[in-house]
Parts: structure tokens; sequence; C-alpha cells
């Protein structure tokens, strides 16, 4: 599996070589891919990743018939209006997915993937504004299960953020202003 430590080798950055990591993040190719492109089997170990489970609702571990069902719902929410859902693949790596989808507040941004990856959210968070912005959207919310600490410097771009119960657990959900993302 890519990571950071990866991306440095492939890039030829020396390990004693003084550079801030999140310059590795920085030049590591992240793309988005649908989810028709992607083998199952590829996104199985990633979403059920004991680490990231701890920062998701509750739920059965995949297997290989659910996970394609899932896929097929993903597929599905990625064609409606207003919406775009993405694996994320990181040199070349399925690193998990992201996707712009409905949410009783609107549109939510939701960003899953691998612990391994973790360092790449912001990035992957800053594209998902973009596409935002590009499907005229004026907000959107972020949910972050109880497990996540409240991030200071989201909540000081967000419009509002608020405690909410979603199936059964507590979130801190972030109301950004697409447009006020994007100017900053």
């Amino acid at each position: 599996m890519a990571s950071v430590a990866r991306v440095k080798e492939s890039r030829h950055i020396r390990l004693n070589q003084k550079v801030n990591p999140y310059e590795y993040i920085e030049m590591a190719k992240i793309e988005f891919v649908s989810f028709n492109q992607v083998e199952p089997a590829d996104l199985l170990p990633v979403v059920n990743e004991p680490a990231l489970r701890t920062h998701l609702v509750d739920h059965e571990y995949f297997d290989s018939a659910s996970i394609k069902q899932w896929m097929i719902g993903k597929a599905q929410t990625d064609s409606i209006a207003g919406c775009r859902v993405r694996v994320v693949n990181i040199e070349g790596v399925v690193a998990g997915w992201c996707g712009i989808q409905p949410d009783d507040n609107g549109y939510e941004i939701a960003i899953v993937i691998s612990k391994e990856y973790w360092g790449f959210g912001i990035s992957i968070f800053n594209s998902m504004m973009a596409w935002a912005k590009e499907l005229g959207h004026k907000e959107v919310v972020f949910h972050l299960l109880e497990t996540r600490p409240e991030y200071k410097a989201l909540k000081r771009r967000s419009i509002q953020v608020q405690r909410t119960e979603l199936l059964d657990r507590s979130f801190t959900t972030y109301f950004i202003s697409v447009d006020r993302w994007c100017a900053e």
C-alpha cells in the first residue's frame, strides 16, 4: 500500500532531507475515479479497516457480495444531480472514497480513507469544495463522528458548527459556505 513513505521514495526524496512532510502529500498523485472503474476486491480491505471503522457509524463488515451492492449504490448516488461520489486513488492505489451526497440539510461531504492516507484528507477536502462550487452548491455540511476531535481551522472557516444526532450517534457538524471557502 502506498503511504507518505512510499510517496517520498517514489519521488526520490532522501529520507534525511529536511523537507516539510506535507510537501510529500502535495506531490502525490491523487485521482478520483468512478466506482464502476474499480474492482470491489480493491476497496474491500479499506472499508473493513479497523482503524477507519472506529470513525464510522457501526455497520456489518463488508464481504465480496455486500461490497458490490454498496458500490452500485454509490454509483447510483453519483448519478443524482448535485452529487459526485468517487473512489480515491493515491499513487495508483485505492485509498478510500469520497463524495458530495444528499443529506437532510442539503448536501454533505464524506471522506473515508485508509488510516495510511489520513494526511491526504485536507487535499481531498479542498478538491471536494472545488467540486461543490462546480456543482453550484452554496453550502455543504461535513459530519464528523464524536470519535474525531473538533478541528479549530475548520470551525473558523465554517458558518456554523453544531452537535447533531444521526443513526443514534453524535456528530460535530460543520456548515460550510462554498463561495467563502473557495475565496480564501
